[in-house]
């Protein structure tokens, strides 16, 4: 049996799956301020009256990283970064204290400029008064060389810094903007991750629950709990990737298509093209930071059933983008779009006097009567959705088109389907296909369809093997693999090992068939030169698993209970 579980702005959904079958669901309000707390709630729900012992693994999504971004709620770090001449370093500057090192390291990997030790000792006294712990080095070229970084990070970590994050570490890319925000991000939510896997995996110790734990990656694979802390980077959006898996498990369409995820208080979209997720190769920003975390294309907006509702000035009704608590319907005090379906008929949740008594005063204040009040709330929810779609769309039809599969030259997206899922997804698949005039799905079990997508969700493993042909040495850090090569080693040779090292550590771990896709995600190979002679190459590539279901369209269940499909 497999736990998926998905963490939500709202609620906490978890969903049991053994062969194929939903054998139990389970939803819990989410707490904020004590989310750990809310995850291990929803996962004794579901495990009343079912076989602990039966557990095979848990896959989850998390809201850890990202809530720690964006709510700004991350530790300090101090930044160490070497840019080299042509560049001012000061373009650069994240976190809470910046040292720009005087040292370079040119395009091929040579040292041109050693570091200047007594400077970097003098920043360290400062750092420390200043009572950081957290700190990242990113020097340009690093993946070609990356001496500098590990000089840094011993200096560091031997004094007392931790954690401390390498950008060559975290990618092979020459993308030098982009690994030191990733650098720094990966600092800057590391407590709060670890804080969240310690608790998770104690939890799980204290009740016996001994199962792998994974965690879904923004590019819609799983990666462990245990890989996970040194690069909790990767966990950023994760949710909106348990949304699309969700989805893509649910549906065999090849058509273009959009993915709504309503939640109470968002609304995640992502559309598909030729049945395949949209793809964000480069990476994903976030908080304003462009990164290296490569993803699932997903936007998030602040439209949910429990948005706040209110009347502006003008008379116009406003939805969002914050939600001030439940529904009036169920105990709030803020008017939402939820109160508004209550009233309408459309949700059979709550009380449903105190929606439409809601909807009585949104009435008063337009001049129109309850009912006249519910279907303009309903009515401007799908509007500003179908706004918001309208826009997104545009913006990637500007670009090329990505999947997680490939560029699809000259592609535009012309949706043709929407598949909608999420609590209010059937009371507001109707006005959204209204406005946007296109048919829609609404799956079965709609409510935990993320919960679904996480469990579904296949485990992935990524390696990176390094070649230094003058060096005659290969090394591939992940498997602790170190071995001698010839000089006449080449990219190809590396690509066709990193592939056929991915099938023997899946056959001997034992985490899925063999027969897995796997996918080459970077690759680089450059000449090292000294004088005038080329006196070897640098390659670099790593290679993963491909993110993907186990299987899709699972077989309806046959003792009862909610059925995927």
């Amino acid at each position: 049996m497999i736990i998926g579980l998905d963490t939500g702005g709202t609620h906490v959904d978890a969903v049991l799956i053994d062969n194929k079958q939903i054998i139990d669901t389970a939803k819990y309000p989410t707490d904020k301020t004590n989310l750990l707390g809310c995850i291990w709630e929803t996962i004794e729900q579901l495990m009343k009256g079912n076989d602990i012992k039966k557990i095979e693994k848990i896959n989850l999504s998390t809201t850890i990283s990202t809530n720690a971004i964006v709510e700004n709620k991350t530790q300090p770090v101090a930044m160490f970064i070497e840019s080299g001449p042509g560049l001012s370093p000061s373009n650069f500057a994240c976190g809470d204290y910046n040292v720009f090192l005087e040292g370079y390291i040119d395009h091929r990997g040579r040292e041109i400029k050693p570091i200047n030790i007594a400077q970097v000792k003098k920043e360290l006294k400062s750092i420390s008064d200043k009572n950081i712990n957290s700190a990242a080095i990113v020097c340009k070229f690093c993946t070609r060389n990356p001496m500098h970084e590990k000089q840094i990070t011993d200096m560091l970590i031997s004094n007392g810094f931790q954690p401390v994050t390498a950008g060559h570490t975290l990618s092979g890319k020459l993308n030098f903007p982009r690994r030191i925000y990733t650098s720094y991000l990966n600092s800057a939510v590391s407590s709060s991750f670890m804080e969240f896997s310690t608790a998770i995996k104690k939890a799980c110790s204290t009740k016996g629950l001994e199962v792998p734990i994974h965690i879904l990656k923004a590019d819609g694979g799983t990666i462990n709990l245990n890989d996970s802390e040194k690069h909790p980077v990767q966990t950023i959006l994760s949710g909106p990737a348990a949304s699309v898996m969700g989805c893509l498990a649910m549906t065999d369409s090849n058509a273009d298509s959009i993915f709504l995820d309503i939640g109470g208080t968002t609304t995640d979209i992502s559309f598909t093209a030729d049945g395949v997720p949209l793809f964000e190769p480069e990476g994903i920003t976030i908080s304003n930071y462009p990164t290296l975390v490569r993803a699932i294309h997903s936007t998030s907006i602040g439209l949910g059933g429990d948005s706040a509702v209110v009347v502006s000035k003008e008379g116009n009704i406003k939805i969002g983008p914050e939600r001030k608590g439940p529904p009036i319907a169920l105990g709030g005090t803020i008017p939402t779009p939820t109160d508004a379906m209550i009233a309408l008929g459309l949700m059979h949740i709550g009380n449903s006097q105190k929606a439409k008594g809601a909807m009585a005063d949104i009435g008063k204040k337009l001049n129109i009567s309850p009912l006249q009040a519910a279907q303009k709330i309903y009515d401007t929810f799908g509007s500003i959705l179908k706004h918001n779609i309208d826009n997104i769309l545009r913006e990637i039809n500007r670009h090329p088109v990505y999947t997680i599969h490939e560029l699809l030259h000259g592609k535009k997206i012309k949706p043709r389907s929407m598949m909608i899922i999420g609590g209010p997804a059937k009371a507001t698949a109707p006005i959204i296909s209204k406005k946007l005039n296109l048919p829609y799905t609404v799956p079965h079990n709609y409510e935990i369809t993320n919960a679904v997508g996480a469990a579904l969700t296949r485990n992935t493993f990524e390696l990176t093997l390094l070649a230094d042909t003058e060096r005659k040495i290969l090394s591939v850090p992940e498997i602790g693999l170190y071995q001698h090569i010839s000089s006449n080693y080449t990219l190809s040779n590396a690509k066709q090992d990193a592939a056929e090292l991915i099938k023997t550590h899946v056959e001997k771990t034992g985490f899925g068939n063999q027969n897995v896709p796997i996918e080459i995600t970077e690759e680089n190979s450059f000449n090292m030169v000294r004088g005038f002679f080329v006196t070897g190459k640098n390659i670099r590539v790593s290679a993963q698993v491909k993110p993907g279901l186990i299987y899709k369209h699972p077989k309806p269940m046959e003792k009862g209970g909610a059925q995927i499909d």
